[in-house]
């Protein structure tokens, strides 16, 4: 067992919520046990409440020994289990008997303590538990669609990678966002808009796991590439096993690459609509965006990598962004030159995108 499960095994054993969350979140998500502290605190919990949810929804769509159908019937449990219509312990249960034995013994864990994940809520604003119940619920259900869709060959269309990043992303970008406008009037006024750029946010941020991701998830039998972008260039993703050695493959790719940077654009102007003096929001999502940024630069870059950790930043690169984000999070025709300097200028999003 690792130090950090054992960790939140401590946390669980009589440790306060917040002291139980933040030793889970170090055991499943790195990037935002990094994150999470710079928010106000009166946003900590709820966020990180929110994520070890969609975690949970993660989980199932990650294990390998699960069918589309029993998928299909824990992401609708899992989404009753969250709207307080059934009962989290038979959840938890059920779905810890039936993981598969690769299953990161952290997410094992994480499943077992659902009731708790689930109490915690309860000290939620009705506001709060309704942002995080309709995400949970989007997610789960668009979740299991696209996993009785799953093919090796590819996505039918780029449109389908727009709504395979909302259920997975853009819901937890609008999430997120009700929770930000319910704690800031000012942010508030904008929610409108915000609403509509945390789509795109989210897309940055899925966009670039999955290009990162491409050839873990083909070992596993997956791929959530658009058919059409590759077919344009000359490319079948159905021999996607050649994809490094084929000038059709690296062009469709720099597509995607120049899809994503459009959709970061979008997201900068998420941030800068979110007022100067909340530097902990800025910067929680300041540093999302420029990890993923400076890992869409490594790809385009290496277009014929053949792993994730071809194109992973480095820890000091992880450092710069942080130290870079702090000094500038309150200035934003900086951020802006800083934008096009990192991700260059991208090309309009395609129609439809």
């Amino acid at each position: 067992m690792s130090v950090s499960v054992a960790d939140a095994m401590v946390a669980r054993e009589g440790a306060d919520d917040e002291r139980f969350q933040d030793a889970m979140l170090k055991d499943v998500s790195r990037t935002f046990a990094l994150t999470i502290p710079e928010l106000p605190r009166a946003l900590r919990t709820v966020v990180g409440n929110g994520y070890l949810l969609c975690r949970i929804v993660d989980t199932i769509e990650d294990d390998p020994g699960l069918s589309s159908a029993q998928k299909r019937r824990f992401c609708t449990f899992f989404a009753q289990v969250v709207a307080r219509r059934a009962d989290p312990a038979e959840f938890a249960r059920g779905l810890d008997a039936v993981l598969a034995p690769g299953v990161p013994e952290a997410e094992r864990l994480l499943v077992r303590e659902t009731a708790r994940v689930i109490a915690i809520s309860e000290g939620f604003t009705a506001g709060q538990r309704k942002a995080l119940e309709a995400c949970v619920a989007i997610m789960a259900d668009g979740m299991a669609e696209f996993q009785e869709r799953k093919d090796p060959a590819g996505l039918p269309t780029l449109a389908d990678m727009d709504r395979y990043c909302y259920y997975v992303a853009g819901v937890v970008g609008e999430m997120l966002t009700r929770l930000f406008c319910e704690y800031s009037p000012a942010m508030r006024r904008h929610e409108e808009r915000l609403m509509t750029l945390a789509v795109s946010f989210g897309q940055t941020l899925q966009m670039t796991n999955i290009l990162k991701d491409i050839w873990e998830d083909h070992r596993r039998g997956a791929c959530w590439l658009p058919r059409d972008v590759f077919a344009r260039h000359g490319f079948a993703l159905s021999d996607l096993e050649n994809g490094p050695r084929h000038a059709g493959f690296a062009q469709g790719l720099g597509e995607l690459i120049d899809v994503a940077r459009s959709h970061a654009r979008l997201a900068l102007e998420y941030i800068l609509l979110i007022p100067r003096e909340e530097e902990g929001l800025r910067n929680f999502c300041l540093w999302a965006l420029g990890m993923a940024i400076l890992t869409l630069r490594k790809i385009d870059s290496r277009r014929d990598f053949a792993s994730g950790q071809d194109v992973k930043i480095t820890r000091r690169s992880v450092k710069a962004t942080v130290a870079v984000s702090r000094f500038s999070a309150g200035h934003d025709r900086l951020l802006r030159l800083l934008f096009v300097f990192l991700a260059g200028m991208p090309r309009p999003l395609p129609r439809g995108a």
